[in-house]
């Protein structure tokens, strides 16, 4: 039984992740800006707090074995998105090495040169350098209803038929089912034998080209003509992101940034971490199922 501490509870990635540290038998302490709206299960004891703003730290991180960050500020409205985080990520670090936390375990994306992706990777900059050991799990697109990546591909997909696209639609990604980022992320805190970095990812390396044709098939749309452009700048892109799709302005702009770098896994993970992952097909059919 371990001890751990979920910030993120109430996102994407961390409201699907505590149920399986439940299930695992651990004891969960959630932080959550609002407690008294977060509805978490009985079992979870809810810290109230702010890891950008430093508050409630302390308390959050008090006899804690493992500390699961998957906070960011992208689209939040806390202002500069990278400094907020760069602040948000030393205040978390130096709070876990008061209460003696054992390990933190960061959740950022494989590599890339954008803004949004310079920024996950100076978190865990900063996590490393200010805290106790760090597992750094990086993944790129994870696929499953509510995530925001997946549903800007998925409603591109059902909205347009004909894509005028820039040169990012034929950019490499190995996208991870939720199914599979969760399983790898409880088994990070559940080990102790896991290296400081470990990259996750899907069965399948695509296109975002591939992506949307497979999906529409799957989803049982017509595939739609997709026309590249030498030159879309990423502000227009994001703006025509943000028309047809649910994805906040906030999000688009940084997300639409990343598409041009190649996501792939290139170490693959110790053997019993992200062992058998579904495939992208299997992935997307679980994702418009649930």
């Amino acid at each position: 039984m371990t001890r751990v501490l979920l910030t993120g509870a109430t996102g994407y990635v961390g409201g699907a992740l505590l149920p399986e540290l439940l299930r695992r038998g651990h004891v969960v302490r959630a932080l959550t800006r609002d407690p008294g709206r977060a509805q978490l299960p009985d079992a979870v004891e809810v810290v109230g707090g702010d890891v950008v703003r430093g508050s409630g730290l302390d308390d959050a991180l008090r006899e804690i074995d493992v500390a699961l960050y998957l906070v960011h500020s992208m689209g939040t409205g806390a202002g500069p998105f990278a400094e907020a985080d760069r602040s948000g990520a030393k205040a978390f670090a130096q709070a876990a090495v008061r209460a003696g936390a054992g390990r933190v375990v960061y959740l950022g994306g494989l590599s890339g040169a954008s803004e949004h992706l310079r920024s996950r990777e100076e978190v865990a900059d900063v996590l490393r350098e200010h805290g106790p050991p760090l597992v750094h799990a990086r993944a790129a697109m994870v696929i499953g209803p509510g995530s925001a990546s997946f549903d800007m591909m998925r409603a591109l997909v059902d909205r347009l038929p004909v894509m005028v696209c820039p040169r990012w639609v034929d950019t490499r990604s190995q996208p991870i089912a939720i199914r599979d980022a969760v399983r790898a992320l409880a088994d990070l805190v559940e080990r102790s034998d896991v290296p400081p970095e470990v990259e996750l990812g899907g069965t399948d390396v695509l296109t975002y080209r591939d992506m949307m044709r497979r999906y529409a098939v799957i989803a049982g749309r017509r595939p739609p003509l997709i026309v590249p452009v030498p030159v879309l700048s990423p502000r227009l892109s994001s703006l025509w992101v943000t028309l047809v799709t649910p994805v906040d302005s906030g999000l688009a702009r940084p997300l639409v940034d990343g598409l041009s770098s190649e996501m792939v896994v290139r170490t693959p993970p110790p053997p019993g971490i992200n062992d058998a992952p579904l495939s992208f097909e299997a992935a997307v059919r679980e994702a418009l199922e649930g």
